[in-house]
């Protein structure tokens, strides 16, 4: 009876044990929030028009690429960055022909180290050799060095008066360049269809131009010391 009694009393102990853990699962479903509700907080509406991203005008890396002339720039390339044509004479050409009225004052043409009034043909032979050519013109005995693009006039006491030069840069000189550079001649001859235009270069020198009608350009310069082209010692 005492054993009966025992048993039944345990299973209502069970009974009651399993009810109360049925209430306490069961009941208490709103004191667990939902997933969804923690992961999505109420946001206020000027806090989530702060959260939409830039667009590119107001980015300040845009800008800065813009400003800067970056790839994918619409700016056109300044005007400055292409350098005008030029026209005229250029400054090379006028500076070589100041160089060649300084080189004159000395009595010499550019790259024959030879210079009149102070100069020997025997110099100009030992140096040079022995010319291609050699031939009496006009007050004179002439020298030809056509490897040198050079014409050493000389008088009879071997003493030289002339220095001519018809290297190719100066065959492309025109009468414009000339006078734009050293103004008008001191003095200008004709010789056949040759025109010649002489400019003073101090004292002792003449500087000549010689300019064919046909080309309109220098065949060949000259580096005249007038007064040693008459020789004393001339029979």
């Amino acid at each position: 009876m005492n054993k009966y009694i025992k048993m039944m009393t345990a299973g209502v102990m069970l009974t009651g044990m399993l009810t109360l853990a049925a209430c306490s699962s069961g009941g208490g479903g709103e004191s667990s929030p939902s997933p969804s509700a923690t992961a999505s907080p109420s946001v206020p509406p000027s806090a989530a028009a702060s959260l939409v991203p830039a667009t590119s005008a107001a980015s300040p890396a845009a800008s800065d690429a813009a400003a800067s002339g970056s790839p994918g720039g619409s700016a056109a390339p300044s005007a400055a960055a292409s350098p005008a044509p030029g026209g005229g004479m250029g400054q090379n050409t006028a500076a070589q022909l100041k160089e060649l009225l300084e080189l004159a004052k000395q009595g010499k043409a550019p790259d024959i180290p030879f210079a009149a009034h102070t100069g020997l043909i025997d110099d100009v032979k030992q140096a040079w050799g022995e010319p291609d050519k050699e031939e009496g013109a006009g007050k004179g005995i002439y020298a030809t060095y056509s490897a040198k693009h050079a014409v050493i006039g000389f008088n009879k006491g071997s003493l030289i008066f002339d220095v001519r030069s018809s290297a190719a840069d100066l065959q492309q000189l025109t009468l414009e360049q000339i006078e734009d550079t050293l103004g008008k001649p001191n003095d200008v001859k004709t010789s056949g269809n040759d025109s010649i235009y002489i400019y003073n270069a101090g004292a002792q020198y003449q500087l000549k131009f010689v300019i064919p009608k046909s080309t309109g350009k220098v065949d060949h310069i000259s580096v005249f010391s007038e007064q040693d082209s008459i020789n004393n010692m001339a029979g």
